[in-house]
């Protein structure tokens, strides 16, 4: 690069980052040349972004946003050498700056046009298709970083040197313990995923445990989980829309959601909570388990990676908004636990993974998708870390004429030791083979 070009550079490089407060970096072009946002201190960088084509360099500085920067990863336009964690920072940095109303226009119309080929937001036939689009990659895709226990939620740490296996068994421990969930017992899960939480339910808590989920490759893979465990009297799992639950026909004394609320939208959050209410027998608790916005967040709408690349129509509520549907439709608040750390710190966990198990899953799944996963993991954890986001699991009770059934304190959650297994050669946590 010439001298004057060199010099150019510099001094934009130097406007653009003026007043960055994060973590040292450095910025390196296709040709070599690197520029560094803290010369002369004597520090190797956090990470190194490296734009290997002059359109990076473009989308950078003249038209950044989510979706262009996370684009110009997938093409592998952009690339990071060292911490992937710390790049959000720098990222938030040259995002604060305003938009222009030509860009907003674009990002509408865009959104407009989606609507028209794929149907009203949150309609049954666009949620299938964005569940789909997000979880039905093959199966083995998911088990090297997910773990035996294929768990794609929050774990819970009770300790620092816990494995991510290990914190993920501790939450399926702790969402049965807030439930209180007893031997014989009808267990309703929305939004199963692979059948980890209804295994869990048959084989550790003796209840009748049935499973809904709009993917079909998760049906799939937890009706063979269901059958290797020898639970198939016990523990069903259904391809079907929450909406198409009938409580005239089954009702439960406990109910789990975990990470599914997600997709339902704020417009249709009334009609979920409404459900789950009269699915649940009188004193039947429901334990809602999602990721909500922050209210200072960016607001609903905004086009983002997540949006674009990972889920289409996933709508993050706020708390607030999640606690006032849940108690217009007659529920009781019983108990709020922000998980947020735990949260960052699965993410973390499934992104070594992902890096880890890099060429075996580049066997099972396109580099672009790859990189879609890595970036979007990366991401949420970083958000998670700063509280843009956060994870609560709400304890709601259904009282049979005032009374809760509950008691009057929570100590037994955290005294008690976890249930034997009820079938201890039947673990329905132990690995299926799948095709």
């Amino acid at each position: 690069m010439s001298e004057l070009i060199s010099s150019r550079a510099t001094t934009t490089l130097g406007e653009l980052f003026r007043n960055y407060d994060g973590p040292h970096f450095a910025i390196r072009l296709w040709n070599g040349w690197t520029w560094k946002s803290a010369p002369g201190d004597g520090k190797a960088p956090a990470c190194t972004i490296v734009l290997t084509t002059p359109k990076a360099l473009q989308t950078l500085l003249l038209h950044p946003s989510q979706v262009a920067l996370g684009e110009a990863f997938l093409a592998q336009e952009i690339d990071i050498e060292g911490d992937l964690f710390s790049v959000f920072e720098i990222a938030e940095h040259v995002l604060r700056r305003p938009v222009s109303l030509r860009q907003r226009l674009l990002r509408g119309l865009g959104a407009l046009g989606y609507a028209l080929t794929h149907g009203r937001i949150h309609s049954r036939r666009r949620d299938r298709e964005s569940i789909a689009y997000h979880y039905d990659q093959p199966p083995e895709f998911f088990r090297p970083w997910l773990g035996p226990t294929l768990v794609y939620s929050c774990a819970y740490f009770q300790n620092d040197s816990d494995t991510l296996d290990a914190a993920q068994e501790q939450k399926l421990d702790l969402i049965f313990r807030k439930l209180r969930l007893q031997p014989g017992e009808r267990f309703l899960d929305i939004g199963c995923g692979w059948g980890s939480l209804i295994l869990h339910a048959a084989g550790r808590c003796g209840a009748e445990a049935d499973g809904i989920t709009l993917s079909r490759e998760q049906a799939q893979v937890a009706d063979q989980r269901i059958v290797g465990s020898g639970l198939g009297d016990s523990c069903r799992v259904t391809l079907r829309d929450y909406r198409e639950l009938d409580p005239a026909q089954r009702t439960y004394e406990k109910i789990a959601s975990v990470g599914m609320s997600e997709h339902v939208g704020l417009r249709n959050l009334p009609r979920y909570f409404d459900l789950a209410y009269r699915l649940l027998e009188p004193g039947g608790v429901f334990l809602n388990h999602a990721i909500a916005r922050s209210a200072g967040s960016a607001p609903r709408g905004t086009d983002s990676f997540i949006r674009r690349y990972v889920f289409p129509d996933g709508e993050l509520v706020t708390l607030t908004e999640t606690i006032t549907a849940a108690e217009n439709a007659g529920f009781e608040v019983r108990d709020v636990e922000n998980l947020r750390e735990h949260y960052a710190r699965t993410l973390r966990c499934w992104v070594e993974g992902l890096r880890r198990h890099r060429e075996a899953l580049l066997e099972r799944v396109p580099e672009k998708t790859w990189r879609i996963w890595l970036l979007y993991m990366a991401g949420c954890a970083a958000a998670f870390r700063r509280g843009d986001i956060a994870v609560y699991q709400v304890l709601l009770s259904k009282p049979d004429h005032g009374d809760s059934r509950l008691p009057l304190t929570r100590e037994d959650w955290y005294r008690s030791k976890p249930r034997p297994a009820v079938r201890e050669d039947r673990s329905p946590l132990h690995p299926v083979a799948m095709g």
